[in-house]
């Protein structure tokens, strides 16, 4: 590489994509073959056609003629959806006790006109947030009055637990803001060189049709010819080997014109300036109390569906399109469950979710008939965590199951917190037994197994499951995308979970977990551990289970299971 921008602009591209490990593919960029690989490999069965897959085509193939299932209602907390994707329309949820649009709370719930579900980042004036705080913000922000400038000693044995994490929270903040700031000068430089870069080059490459190789090529030869080059202080910024390389930094991260480097300029500003911000609230605009659990706030639009809103409903939309993408409209992709419907619950923007929405948003869940709560998203830190662990205890308490991604990170979670979780990460047992934790596997049957990405932990990742090169549902006139991620790995497991219960319904959620655990496929492999370069352990070895999700095996055993009640 030939500069520093490099890896700054490399991470803010990673950074602006929503919860995803990585930008999507577009699935009209890649080849046939290609095609088909990333739209089916995570439904196969490996014994009979040697991928790693969920046996989902395996499981649907042997009961062709199996009665009709019964409707599972799943609740995707996530991002706003598009509801009016082709794959998705006819499976939303619709709450059958609600008038459209009468401004009244027909079925007495606490939201008014909930007709498919409820957004709970909503704004007083009808909008909706886009940026708000990581939660160690939010710690530091709220703790700073008390512990700021305190030593250990001076503070009550009471409080020590919230000191220590204040303390983390406090260096991961300083060091993040040190970080985004230099982005945000680099960010801004690039605007300022791109112009001069490309109307310099123009003088070559009147057609502007220049390779990386051809200016890598010119970028040595003035570099022999120019030995102060490559200074990098103020008088230098507009020499042309400068101007080159600036223009290769360009082509690296894929930032082709300036609209692009101007956005990624937006998105560093955004961050530091909201995301990082102490003195930014976003909780202001929705004009609730942050610290009491109350219901109502927020709107019932769950799906801004224009131009230029659609990358906040992207995430969602993928989540919702393997749960319960049609079957049966011979278009696009086929969900895991047939009779599945998707509760979209809103509460994800740029930034860290609110313990408060997370709480609320189950407790809707419940009370309005979910039996499935997917919850593809996660942070390292919980201002409210005692909210989330009643909420669970709340949904067990009403037979739902909780399905949550593991993570992104590519770290032990058994070591390092991260939320929402059954664990208080304190040395205490897990506050219930209905949540599944999720990791993410590749199509790949060697050490690379585990995704480099994914979280993993022997007592905190229950199971694995397909999350690398996911075709699903895309925003934005009916589009398919593949991607990768943990979020892509948890609804697999909502998706196989609301297949057991549509033909299994006298089965717990206990139950249920039960039999996604035991019933997933074993691989004798040593895999490399994903925060390393070259350790291997055996693949069993990084979840509860050591398993894989496998939808066949799991519809049998909840058969035997379920008899065996009745």
């Amino acid at each position: 590489m030939k500069s520093s921008y490099n890896l700054f602009l490399f991470v803010l591209l990673l950074f602006s994509g929503c919860k995803s490990a990585k930008q999507p593919i577009l699935i009209s960029d890649i080849s046939q073959n290609s095609k088909k690989i990333l739209q089916y490999w995570y439904q196969k069965d490996y014994d009979q056609d040697g991928n790693p897959g969920i046996s989902l085509d395996k499981w649907y193939a042997q009961n062709k003629n199996k009665p009709k299932s019964k409707n599972i209602t799943v609740a995707v907390i996530d991002t706003q959806i598009d509801k009016n994707h082709e794959d998705l329309k006819d499976n939303i949820w619709i709450n059958p006790k609600e008038i459209v649009n009468n401004g009244i709370d027909d079925d007495h719930n606490g939201y008014i006109d909930d007709i498919n579900g409820w957004n709970f980042t909503g704004t007083k004036n009808g909008g909706y947030i886009v940026w708000g705080n990581f939660e160690y913000v939010r710690f530091v922000r709220m703790w700073n009055p008390l512990f700021k400038n305190k030593i250990e000693n001076e503070i009550p044995v009471k409080d020590l637990p919230n000191y220590k994490e204040y303390l983390r929270a406090e260096k991961i903040l300083k060091e993040k803001t040190i970080y985004y700031k230099n982005l945000l000068k680099i960010t801004k430089h690039c605007m300022v060189t791109y112009s001069l870069a490309k109307d310099s080059l123009k003088h070559y490459f009147p057609k502007e049709d220049y390779t990386y190789q051809e200016l890598d090529s010119m970028y040595k030869k003035h570099k022999i010819n120019n030995k102060t080059f490559g200074q990098r202080s103020d008088d230098k910024d507009t020499d042309f080997g400068t101007l080159i390389d600036g223009m290769m930094v360009n082509f690296e991260v894929n930032q082709k014109d300036f609209k692009q480097i101007n956005e990624n300029a937006t998105q560093s500003d955004s961050v530091v300036n909201k995301n990082l911000n102490l003195n930014y609230n976003e909780r202001i605009s929705i004009g609730d109390n942050p610290d009491f659990l109350e219901k109502g706030y927020g709107t019932n639009n769950i799906s801004i569906n224009k131009e230029g809103y659609r990358n906040i409903q992207n995430h969602s939309t993928e989540v919702s399109g393997i749960i319960a993408a049609n079957r049966n409209n011979n278009i696009g992709i086929k969900g895991i469950a047939e009779n599945a419907k998707i509760m979209p619950l809103c509460i994800s923007f740029s930034g860290d979710e609110h313990d408060k929405d997370i709480t609320m948003a189950i407790r809707y869940a419940v009370d309005n008939g979910a039996k499935i709560i997917n919850m593809s998203f996660g942070k390292e830190f919980s201002l409210h965590k005692e909210w989330v662990f009643e909420a669970f205890k709340y949904a067990e308490e009403h037979n739902v199951l909780l399905v949550h991604c593991a993570g992104n990170n590519g770290f032990n979670v058994d070591e390092n917190p991260y939320y929402p979780s059954d664990n208080s990460f304190n040395g205490t047992k897990e506050v219930c037994n209905n949540f599944i934790n999720v990791g993410s596997i590749s199509s790949r049957l060697d050490s690379t197994f585990v995704s480099t990405f994914s979280n993993y932990g022997k007592q905190n990742v229950d199971l694995f499951a397909p999350g690398e090169e996911i075709y699903t549902t895309s925003t934005g006139n009916n589009t398919y995308v593949s991607d990768s991620g943990t979020s892509l790995a948890g609804p697999m497991v909502s998706g196989t979970a609301a297949l057991i219960w549509s033909y299994y319904p006298n089965l717990t959620a206990t139950e249920v977990k039960q039999i996604i655990l035991d019933s997933g496929t074993a691989y004798d492999l040593e895999v490399i551990v994903p925060d390393t370069t070259d350790k291997k352990v055996p693949f069993s070895e990084l979840s509860k289970s050591g398993k894989v999700l496998n939808v066949y095996n799991a519809m049998q055993m909840a058969e035997k299971v379920s008899k065996h009640k009745s």
